[in-house]
């Protein structure tokens, strides 16, 4: 037969014979809580914390209101702390940041230390601002210039880099960005037939086709005027290097038959403006040390064969 339940009882302060241990009264069908008492340690341990958390609550940031939080009487902040680091950066690097100020960037290569710490400045702001479009190896892919090679379309040298980057190229509201223009030759000008002849001629330039006279005579007639009669181009209207089978666009026949129909204009942002001229300059300092970065005096020589954008 079942034991009546007589529901909870009050007995605190007993001795539990079994264990020696003192109840606070609380019985339930013949079970009963023992008060055991919390090991000293942990009780020592949880005052530590309240204390140090009603410290912490008066000298730092810690409850959030309407339009921010309370701020603590150190006034310490971590936007505070990032931006006093930031000064301490910025005081360790302005005896650089003048030095690269204070020297025309053709002189850089005549000062090898300066000239390194550009560079890896320039890697570093690359890797923020321009591998989006260039590539992590700054290899570019189609429609934009691979920065490794030696093929410049407006000049490859370090004050041409700079002016690329500050000014961009087809800037809107930028007086001294890149400008350069190439007729869509497929609305009336030039028949299917016709484009193709001359696919094959800029081909043969490097090679890549058998020439023929037609495609020879509608080149001389439509392109030599900007590309050249030898079709190597001329960086002073932004005119591409035909002759060095390096291609913007592809190199496939059908590639620069749609581009000679219906071309299509790159377009760079100037960065002057969004980035100090310090950083321009760091970066054009980078992309002139990948390998295709000319001398200032090859790039002071008459108009040179070139491909790509820089």
């Amino acid at each position: 037969m079942t034991k009546p339940d007589k529901g909870p009882t009050s007995r605190a302060g007993r001795i539990d014979e079994a264990t020696g241990t003192s109840t606070v009264g609380h019985e339930w069908d013949g079970i009963e809580e023992l008060d055991t008492p919390m090991p000293r340690w942990w009780l020592i341990a949880l005052y530590i914390t309240i204390v140090w958390g009603v410290i912490y609550v008066v000298l730092y940031p810690a409850w959030p209101l309407v339009h921010g939080a309370t701020q603590g009487v150190l006034g310490w902040s971590s936007r505070g702390q990032l931006a006093q680091e930031m000064e301490r950066e910025n005081d360790r690097r302005a005896p650089f940041l003048a030095a690269l100020a204070a020297t025309p960037i053709e002189n850089l290569p005549e000062n090898p230390d300066l000239m390194r710490q550009a560079v890896a400045g320039g890697r570093a702001a690359f890797r923020v601002n321009c591998v989006q479009c260039h590539g992590a190896g700054a290899a570019g892919g189609a429609g934009y210039p691979n920065l490794n090679d030696d093929d410049w379309l407006w000049g490859g040298d370090l004050q041409s880099i700079e002016r690329t980057i500050a000014h961009g190229t087809r800037q809107p509201g930028d007086s001294e960005t890149h400008t350069s223009f190439m007729p869509a030759f497929g609305d009336g000008i030039l028949t299917t037939a016709q484009m193709g002849q001359v696919a094959d001629h800029v081909l043969s330039l490097s090679g890549k086709a058998r020439d023929n006279a037609a495609g020879a005579r509608l080149f001389a007639d439509n392109c030599a005027v900007c590309h050249g009669a030898d079709g190597h181009g001329s960086r002073a209207v932004g005119a591409p290097n035909l002759a060095d089978a390096i291609w913007l666009y592809g190199g496939k026949k059908r590639d620069i038959v749609a581009q000679i129909a219906h071309p299509r204009h790159g377009v760079m942002p100037a960065w002057q403006g969004r980035l100090d001229p310090a950083t321009i300059r760091m970066l054009a300092a980078y992309v002139h040390s990948l390998g295709g970065g000319e001398a200032f005096a090859e790039a002071a020589a008459p108009p040179a064969e070139s491909d790509d954008a820089s």
